[in-house]
């Protein structure tokens, strides 16, 4: 690779998304301040209808976050205090904070070395020989907690092992809820699209991820009529019809103006992830036989490139360096979950996830957003290669 002349490369480049589809986002926000219909309604139902079946899903429940898509799919499977969600530790806060929020109890197993994804081997470790049976109940030997849900997280753009992990749920009795927030469109190798395969998934339409609004939103996908219903009422504070309460729900409801934004930006949004699948390729080919550690997209899946996460020795070190030359970049995850002050009362220490904590250390997100050209992510790579050595 020849050197680069310097320049600028941020992380993501939003401006860049935005100028070609201006005029057409304009329009249709023009159309919403037209209606004046401004919360749910028709937009926030196209949305639905168009997100649930480019997902493969049946149903879909706008939301007003991805956080608010997990919290209300756990209040959706009645999770409260005295039960348990199995998760990772290697995640954004939302997954385990809303477990919290709850009053249930998160209970984390590591992560796969190479994908960073929810191990399934141990997940069925914990499910065998951290748990027993009492009657119906599966029940956490440590703390007598009620193991109910599993929430794998698909991290990074690509799904877990979702063949086994629903292997796992299904001979244990465990609603799985999907952690789809960074993977809009990614697929396992037997065709499972993510979101679609557990109970409910849950995707996030933060202005970061491959599908972004123009502020907070999210979504739950499910493919269980009566759950579409449950999650429907509990995100209009519980009420059907309005004023009447059966049930405690919030305030979850989806904006029409960022739902006509993200009609926009749905039919862009396979290109975009052909461009960020070059982009990653051309990353892959620059690091072969170099001292990084590049993402390991599964055979045969579909990985979507939210992010592309290197790991390095020095990855503090090589942060500096790329912000010496005005590379953007971001740590996924400096912090695992277990280790959080927040959480402490679950009793944890350093070294219990091992991979985790060593993935916190030594991965560091590249630019990846499908706006960049080559000599653009040339620019990054060789900087990348000039700090390892290689």
């Amino acid at each position: 690779m020849t050197k680069q002349a310097r320049m600028q490369v941020p992380l993501l480049d939003l401006k860049a998304q935005y100028a070609p589809l201006r005029t057409e986002i304009e329009a249709a926000i023009r159309e919403v301040c037209d209606s004046q219909a401004f919360v749910l309604g028709p937009k926030v139902e196209e949305l639905e209808r168009r997100v649930a079946a480019y997902c493969g899903a049946r149903h879909g429940i706008g939301v007003s976050s991805g956080t608010d898509a997990l919290l209300v799919a756990l209040m959706a499977l009645e999770i409260g205090p005295g039960d348990e969600v199995i998760t990772t530790p290697y995640s954004f806060f939302a997954t385990a904070g809303v477990v919290a929020r709850l009053g249930a109890r998160p209970v984390f197993c590591d992560v796969e070395a190479d994908t960073l994804n929810i191990d399934a081997a141990a997940v069925a470790d914990f499910l065998a020989t951290g748990c027993r049976r009492e009657g119906d109940a599966l029940v956490n030997k440590a703390t007598g907690g009620r193991v109910r849900v599993l929430m794998p997280v698909h991290l990074f753009g690509q799904t877990a092992d979702m063949d086994r992990l629903m292997a796992l749920a299904q001979r244990h009795g465990l609603a799985v809820v999907e952690d789809a927030a960074q993977a809009i469109g990614s697929r396992t190798a037997s065709g499972g699209q993510a979101g679609s395969i557990g109970a409910i998934g849950c995707l996030s339409f933060f202005p970061s991820k491959n599908l972004g609004a123009f502020g907070d939103g999210g979504m739950c996908l499910t493919n269980d009529t009566a759950l579409a219903e449950r999650l429907r009422i509990l995100r209009v504070h519980g009420g059907k019809p309005k004023y009447y309460h059966a049930v405690i729900g919030g305030n979850f409801r989806l904006d029409a103006l960022q739902a006509a934004v993200l009609l926009v930006k749905l039919g862009q949004l396979d290109a975009w992830t052909d461009a960020r699948q070059r982009n990653a390729e051309r990353y892959d080919r620059a690091f072969a036989g170099a001292a990084v550690g590049r993402p390991v997209a599964r055979a045969g899946n579909r990985h979507i490139y939210n992010q592309y996460v290197i790991r390095v020795a020095d990855r503090d070190g090589l942060r500096r360096h790329l912000a010496d030359s005005q590379v953007g970049t971001e740590i996924y995850y400096p912090v695992p979950l277990h280790l959080q002050a927040c959480f402490s009362s679950l009793g944890h220490a350093a070294g219990d996830f091992p991979v985790a904590e060593a993935a916190a250390q030594d991965s560091l997100a590249l630019p990846v957003y499908p706006e960049l050209d080559t000599a653009q992510l040339d620019y990054v790579a060789q900087c990348v290669l000039d700090y390892t050595g290689t």
